[in-house]
């Protein structure tokens, strides 16, 4: 990726970790940092990796939300053109050939929160804070907040944290689905790391294939999905990952995934 003040990437054991380095603006995404965030998942893609995490640097900010600086002065075809950027990114995030992780330190408002809903799985730090507060701007969520957070948690939670621009503690995320889990602000490192090299651990092709169902699911009915399930299902046998779960289950033993 070409280098950047403002975006990170760092990959050791085979875990790529993402981290946007902007903590004197709360990890707020202008279009520099929202390009440099585009270009590290996409090396990271390219690197293979087993896990990749999204977090912000500092103590107090995951990612504080987009550029409102930026933003007050867009007219509609700039304001698509911003969206159409902060969309791509949730979208990679998503469709990431690994599983993703948001581990989220801080203030998630915003493009920030949107980017941790794109993620596959959100573990939050206690002082961690939610928000979809684009209302308060009169505008709406742009990259994925009024399609995701639906689908994630109860609907009406949906509509009164978009329609109020309700801020919510890490408590009442993990109450209302938004994060699998809460831990203390000096435990959320270590527990990412024990997540991703159980991921790590992990049959790479059956977890792709898995993720990839999963994201399927949403699109289509529950008969189409249920017959796209039985392809990805079939087709992971023969591959060196049903070979060695099964022979190890077999012979009693702890597999050795590739």
């Amino acid at each position: 990726m070409p280098e950047s003040d403002t975006v990170s990437l760092e990959i050791a054991d085979e875990v790529a970790t993402v981290t946007v380095d902007r903590p004197e603006k709360l990890n707020s995404l202008n279009v520099e940092t929202l390009e440099a965030l585009q270009a590290a998942i996409a090396e990271a893609e390219d690197a293979g990796p087993r896990a990749l995490v999204l977090t912000g640097a500092g103590e107090e900010a995951f990612i504080a939300g987009a550029d409102i600086s930026y933003m007050k002065d867009l007219d509609t075809p700039e304001a698509q053109a911003y969206a159409e950027l902060g969309h791509d990114i949730a979208r990679s995030l998503e469709t990431f050939s690994a599983p993703s992780i948001a581990a989220v330190n801080g203030y998630a408002f915003g493009g920030g929160c949107e980017l941790a809903l794109a993620c596959d799985l959100r573990v939050a730090a206690e002082n961690a804070v939610f928000g979809q507060t684009e209302i308060d701007l009169g505008i709406v969520p742009g990259w994925g907040g009024t399609q995701r957070l639906p689908r994630l948690v109860d609907d009406e939670v949906a509509r009164r944290l978009i329609l109020f621009g309700e801020r919510i503690d890490a408590t009442d995320a993990h109450e209302y689905g938004l994060v699998g889990e809460v831990v203390a602000h000096d435990q959320l490192e270590s527990r990412i790391d024990d997540l991703t090299a159980d991921l790590a651990a992990q049959p790479q092709f059956a977890l792709a294939a898995a993720k990839e169902a999963i994201n399927a699911s949403y699109g289509m009915s529950l008969e189409d999905g249920l017959t796209y399930e039985k392809r990805v299902f079939s087709g992971l046998f023969g591959t060196p990952d049903q070979r060695e779960g099964m022979d190890a289950f077999a012979n009693k033993r702890e597999p050795d995934f590739e």
